[in-house]
């Protein structure tokens, strides 16, 4: 962000929006700017375009996704519907003697 204001409203509207997703009983998890270029392209540099036609092709979009942001939130989405899973099964079931010791 290169407005402070804009970060800061940004960043206020987002804790707002995970706060009420997890007071609704809804699972919060967040990806870097990287992680979703990786998941998406295969590189974790990829540029904006370069996500945004990845996007249009693994959708199977006519046109590209507009405006850009547009591309993110799919972007965004694709990289949750890849990683969730595996997240999933790395994570011990609740009863498991490992998820008993991580509790505090």
């Amino acid at each position: 962000q290169t407005n402070a204001r804009t970060a800061m409203s940004v960043g206020q509207a987002s804790g707002v929006a995970m706060l009420t997703a997890v007071e609704l009983g809804c699972e919060v998890v967040e990806y870097t700017s990287n992680e979703v270029k990786l998941a998406v392209t295969g590189f974790g540099g990829a540029t904006k375009d370069q996500v945004q036609r990845m996007v249009a092709r693994l959708l199977e979009l006519d046109t590209l996704p507009q405006p850009a942001d547009a591309a993110d939130a799919l972007a965004l989405a694709l990289c949750h519907l890849s990683t969730a899973p595996w997240a999933r099964l790395s994570r011990p079931s609740p009863g498991s003697p490992a998820a008993q010791m991580a509790r505090p």
